[in-house]
């Protein structure tokens, strides 16, 4: 009977963990190890491309990648996992209870917005984490126009001034002018606990994020964060009201809840404690990668972030050392030393930012020309080629040179 790889979840840490795992049996000649991907569907959702419009276009099919190197693709929702018999409980495509077992598992799935108890959030906020909710966003801007002209209509609260806040909130301007025409009085309010604009993301780009959203209008409330939130707009904590119909929710991310279901340490996401290998610390066959590990990006103290930066490499390696462990061979550490980001900020254009320390390298028109490379080219997968594939699914491979 063939030993089995099986990763739970298809976004980019999924994708990537199977490419790896088939390069590295194919490099051994190994045809006595199988690999599957149990997820919702065969797709890879471009989830950070969420905050854009046109949602409903940003995935890319993976039935045909998985078939040419050789991936099982198992259709269903995973709901428990045995550790101690190797199984996992998952409903299928029409609902029903199945199971399937694992030799090596790796635990690829993902993150979700963390919505906290706040009277009407789950009501009446929107947010960009999933392509679903991100598409009842779009179907609501456009419906904007059909409601009375108020200040309210023509208003926007995106609660939280982090990556996802700022390039939806840069966004809206654009996207609210094409649903009401160009003389609406529109509004776009970022409501943040920070004292300082774009604080999270350090003081190198503060002043370029203060800038941009002012030339485009984004106003700030700073100190301050939303409590209520209703039909009709939002309460805030330091007891002022704004009037809005439309309320986006980016605050505060958590890694699946499935790691709940595996004894280990935890940091305050959720995730799980990995060794250099991705390994779960204190489990003999199972890796976390992703969103829903808590890895060593170098020895200088640094940790990979939520993103899918760091969710391409992660793949690429637990998919290749849990390969590994079944072949007898010597695993690849994962190790992602250089760190960059590419926010986007609307009309005005983006900054590019190289270093844990952010040093901005590129900024407006030139910005935006690589984060529409990175949004439109980089970030999808390879084509359905064997080979090409495969080789793309090699762990050395730098994210970013």
């Amino acid at each position: 009977m063939k030993q089995h790889i099986l990763i739970l979840g298809a976004g980019f840490s999924g994708m990537w963990s199977a490419l790896s795992a088939a390069r590295l049996l194919d490099k051994n000649n190994r045809s006595d190890i199988s690999v599957s991907v149990l997820a919702p569907q065969a797709e890879l959702r471009v989830r950070p491309r969420f905050y854009e419009p046109e949602v409903h276009t940003m995935k890319a099919a993976l039935d045909e990648l998985f078939a040419a190197v050789g991936v099982n693709f198992i259709k269903g929702s995973a709901q428990t996992i045995d550790t101690t018999n190797k199984r996992i409980s998952y409903n299928d495509n029409q609902g029903q209870p199945n199971h399937v077992t694992y030799d090596r598992l790796i635990l690829a799935t993902g993150s979700s917005v963390a919505r906290p108890a706040l009277p009407g959030v789950n009501q009446f906020a929107f947010d960009v984490d999933q392509i679903e909710q991100a598409a009842k966003l779009e179907s609501h801007i456009k419906a904007l126009a059909n409601q009375p002209d108020s200040a309210a209509r023509n208003t926007v609260v995106v609660a939280g001034g982090g990556f996802t806040g700022i390039e939806t909130a840069t966004e809206m301007p654009e996207r609210l002018r094409a649903a009401l025409g160009n003389d609406a009085k529109i509004r776009v309010v970022i409501v943040d606990r920070g004292q300082q604009i774009g604080a999270a993301l350090g003081e190198n780009i503060s002043p370029i994020i203060a800038q941009a959203t002012s030339e485009l209008g984004v106003e700030w409330r700073l100190g301050t964060a939303v409590t209520g939130i209703d039909a009709d707009g939002v309460t805030l904590s330091d007891g002022q009201r704004i009037e809005a119909k439309t309320v986006v929710w980016t605050v505060g991310v958590r890694a699946s809840s499935l790691t709940e279901q595996i004894a280990g340490e935890r940091d305050n996401h959720g995730r799980l404690h990995v060794d250099a290998n991705l390994k779960v610390m204190g489990q003999a066959d199972i890796f976390a990668t992703g969103d829903v590990a808590y890895a060593a990006t170098d020895d200088q103290g640094n940790y990979a972030l939520m993103t899918c930066q760091h969710a391409i490499a992660l793949g690429r390696s637990s998919g290749n050392n849990a390969a590994a462990s079944l072949l007898d061979v010597a695993p690849i550490p994962y190790s992602q030393e250089k760190y960059v980001t590419c926010l986007d900020l609307g009309q005005w254009g983006a900054v590019y930012t190289e270093g844990w320390d952010r040093q901005v390298k590129l900024v407006k028109d030139e910005g935006k020309q690589l984060k529409t490379q990175i949004n439109t080219q980089w970030i999808y997968p390879p084509v359905a080629d064997r080979a090409i594939a495969l080789a793309a699914a090699d762990p050395l491979i730098p994210v970013v040179a």
